[in-house]
């Protein structure tokens, strides 16, 4: 059962953008509420989601223009994330079990950065862009065979987790008979709100559980890296050092659970999103391939752009301030909701339109500029960019089926997508 919020100091805004309902509706819909929010002047008050927590929270505030978002990132002492980075309330120690340094903030959350950024390494990079190019190539070997054999393939359940899984796998070194176990903790894990994976009483123990097998096999793997080092990303881990300080053996299992969860779930759904988009708009195809290697790394971010797999993260304000004329209380929620920032009309030109050509693309799909900015963002345009040279390359002409979305207010997730040929 839910837990009831405590009583607001405030109305809350007519548009009610915190009910499961309204998260039942598609991205396009819903933007449409945000459109409304975005026209208005300052911010809008919301209550709490639904929770199966106890809590005090009496509701947050919803930042939902590109320039606001972009103010609350860049202003960490103003907006802490160690008080917690999820919308739906949820005690600090789970949020940190799920998201390790990003619930964490300066000077403590630029120590965990640098101990993970220094292990990787030049010649890591080379390393694991070598795995991507091979996995990327691999996996569309598995597609192009399944579809001959059967004409129709589910891509997002089958296939579009394959790539990030096995460049997560192959950079820390998991062994192939782990993937799959560490591919549906991640899926289940983000997707614990849609009742496929979980009623809303098994919620919790759903949670810890997937939560326990992620960070088992990170602490499995930093301790069998001691004793038998490798040439991989796990081994650098275990040795890197900042300021006489090295990573834990609880503190690896919880970047496992980071790196699995924002390295291998945002990765797929933006293939999913991208293909589907692109199927759908041919001529950008066309236009793409006719130069690919000079047109794909801004196509990549009209994919991340369009896709944005991560629908928000939150702040706490720290000290009683203001944002676009809104009076903020210490110890207030601001939710920034990156769905919103990625179609503001005032920035995007036919926002709610695919544009590979789109230039500039000041998305927020990998969070804003700031302390906490994407460390991952290399590694997935490198994902991406290797993986749609095998599938446009390979197959020019392919039919997509009808998404079925993931009910999430996290993640923008496609559950299921047939491809087939024509």
């Amino acid at each position: 059962m839910t837990v009831d919020a405590p009583t607001s100091p405030r109305p809350f805004h007519r548009l009610d953008i915190s009910a499961p309902e309204f998260w039942k509706n598609d991205f396009r819909t819903r933007d449409d509420t945000f459109a409304a929010l975005r026209a208005e002047d300052g911010l809008s008050w919301h209550p709490p989601t639904p929770s199966i927590f106890p809590h005090a929270e009496t509701g947050f505030w919803a930042v939902t223009r590109h320039s606001d978002i972009q103010h609350v990132s860049r202003n960490h002492e103003l907006f802490c994330s160690s008080q917690g980075v999820s919308m739906d309330p949820m005690p600090a120690e789970i949020q940190r079990a799920m998201t390790f340094f990003l619930a964490m903030d300066p000077p403590e959350h630029t120590r965990y950065r640098r101990l993970i950024n220094i292990a990787f390494t030049p010649r890591q990079i080379r390393l694991i862009e070598d795995q991507i190019r091979t996995s990327a190539r691999e996996i569309v070997d598995e597609l192009v065979a399944d579809l001959e054999a059967n004409g129709t393939v589910d891509f997002a359940a089958e296939y579009s987790r394959k790539m990030p899984m096995r460049t997560i796998s192959d950079m820390i070194g998991v062994a192939p008979e782990d993937r799959e176990k560490i591919a549906d903790a991640v899926e289940s894990l983000f997707g614990a709100s849609d009742e496929e994976y979980s009623s809303l009483e098994e919620r919790a123990p759903h949670l810890m559980t997937q939560l326990a097998i992620l960070a088992g096999v990170g602490t499995e793997l930093a301790a069998a890296r001691r004793e038998d080092p490798r040439d991989d990303l796990m081994t650098n881990i275990v040795n890197a050092e900042v300021d006489g300080h090295r990573l834990t053996d609880e503190e690896i299992g919880a970047f496992m659970v980071l790196l699995g969860s924002a390295g291998n779930d945002t990765t797929k759904q933006a293939s999913s999103h991208a293909l589907a988009a692109l199927v759908d708009h041919p001529e950008q195809r066309d236009w793409l391939l006719a130069d690919f290697d000079a047109r794909i790394d801004g196509a990549v971010e009209e994919f991340v752009r369009w896709s944005t797999p991560v629908i928000h993260f939150a702040r706490h304000a720290t000290e009683d301030t203001e944002v676009a004329g809104t009076r903020i209380d210490a110890g207030e929620k601001v939710v920034l909701f990156y769905c919103s920032g990625n179609r503001d009309e005032s920035v995007f030109h036919r926002p709610h339109e695919f544009d590979i050509t789109r230039t500039p693309n000041p998305h927020v799909g990998f969070g804003a500029p700031g302390p906490h900015s994407c460390l991952g963002r290399q590694l997935a345009k490198m994902e991406l960019r290797h993986l749609f040279h095998e599938l446009l390359t390979r197959l020019p002409d392919i039919s997509v089926g009808e998404p079925e979305y993931v009910h999430s207010d996290f993640v923008h997730g496609i559950k299921r997508m047939p491809i087939s040929l024509r």
